[in-house]
């Protein structure tokens, strides 16, 4: 055999070892990334049925995306903390009728006379009971004593506006629920509540903030076990609906931010077969105290998972997100802030959260 036919075997090995290496290289690229293959357990005593619910610079170099490997230590999943969803009644957000009686009456008998449906169109509708024992306003409770009692319907929330049928049916609910307890209402002028509605809802629309980020795979997808535990890394805890997570606050058990990906991958038979190109990490403003950070932790998050997951942090529209851009957005946040404050209607407050839903 000549010198040159054996060179040519050689150079044809060659080419060859480099088409296996790069096909097999593609077909990695391809496979959705997935989770570290190991168990991940929560405490015996965890109540499942109790959980609630940018890469900045705009860069789309091509950095190599890390991996999760099987000796990496993974949290465990904590369910997401409840907030208290107690209702309480505040004359800047609510009509109040105060209901007087001709004597104590129980709790028991109060929980009875409440109407089936606590709503009142698009409004939550709520009793409440002046304790007798701790003379203070409460929600009605079995095995109390209450001197007085008022009933109040919601002004505005994001369904709009209290109007005049809202109105109607509110007084028609509330009497009816006065008559078994023996009790005298005092409704407010209609017209004056349904304008005072207007004009809150008005104020309430105008400093509405939501927003949201989309996280988008640079190159291979994302199994719904890899999102999981790359967001678990970040203090995210499963939320109560599939393809769900929230990161709660540190001053308060309510969550700050929300991450969400497709339901039916989540939902899917096999999820790891499942292939994410996206997901979605979202904030709401007015329900989140300023004292939280939240806005500064949606942007640290979101770089912080770019970066683990060789994704890209996006608008809706698919256009990346420059830094001088999240700049503005957060000056903006901080003249909602400031409006909300001054008007009694601070972020993340009960009269916020209830207003803003």
């Amino acid at each position: 055999m000549s010198t040159l036919q054996l060179s040519l075997i050689v150079i044809g090995l060659l080419i060859l070892a480099a088409v296996m290496a790069y096909n097999a290289w593609v077909t990695r690229q391809s496979t959705s990334r997935k989770a570290a293959q190991r168990e991940i357990t929560t405490p015996a005593s965890a109540d499942n049925s109790q959980r609630i619910e940018p890469v900045l610079d705009g860069s789309d170099g091509e950095g190599v995306a890390p991996s999760l490997e099987a000796g990496d230590t993974v949290p465990p999943l904590p369910t997401a903390p409840q907030a208290d969803k107690r209702l309480r009644l505040d004359p800047l957000i609510d009509v109040i009728a105060p209901l007087a009686l001709d004597a104590v009456v129980s709790g028991d008998a109060v929980l009875a006379a409440l109407p089936r449906s606590r709503r009142v169109g698009t409004k939550p509708f709520a009793v409440e009971g002046l304790n007798t024992a701790t003379d203070e306003w409460e929600v009605p409770r079995a095995g109390q004593r209450y001197q007085a009692l008022q009933a109040g319907v919601q002004l505005a929330n994001r369904a709009g506006a209290l109007n005049d049928i809202e109105f109607s049916e509110y007084v028609v609910k509330t009497q009816a629920f006065a008559d078994v307890l023996g009790a005298t209402p005092e409704f407010p002028d209609m017209r004056e509540e349904v304008a005072r509605a207007r004009e809150l809802d008005q104020f309430a629309s105008t400093h509405d903030a939501q927003l949201g980020f989309m996280l988008r795979a640079r190159r291979a997808a994302w199994s719904p076990g890899y999102v999981t535990q790359s967001a678990a890394r970040l203090g995210f805890v499963p939320g109560a609906l599939p393809g769900r997570m929230v990161l709660p606050g540190e001053v308060d058990s309510a969550p700050i931010l929300s991450l969400q990906f497709d339901t039916q991958a989540a939902l899917a038979e096999d999820p790891e077969q499942s292939a994410l190109r996206e997901v979605s990490l979202s904030l709401d403003v007015a329900h989140v105290a300023r004292s939280e950070r939240p806005y500064q932790r949606m942007r640290e998050a979101a770089a912080e998972l770019a970066t683990a997951m060789d994704g890209v942090v996006t608008d809706d529209n698919g256009q990346p997100l420059a830094q001088e851009l999240m700049d503005r957005i957060g000056a903006d946040l901080e003249g909602l802030y400031d409006a909300l404050d001054a008007h009694d209607l601070s972020a993340g407050s009960p009269q916020a959260r209830r207003l803003f839903s």
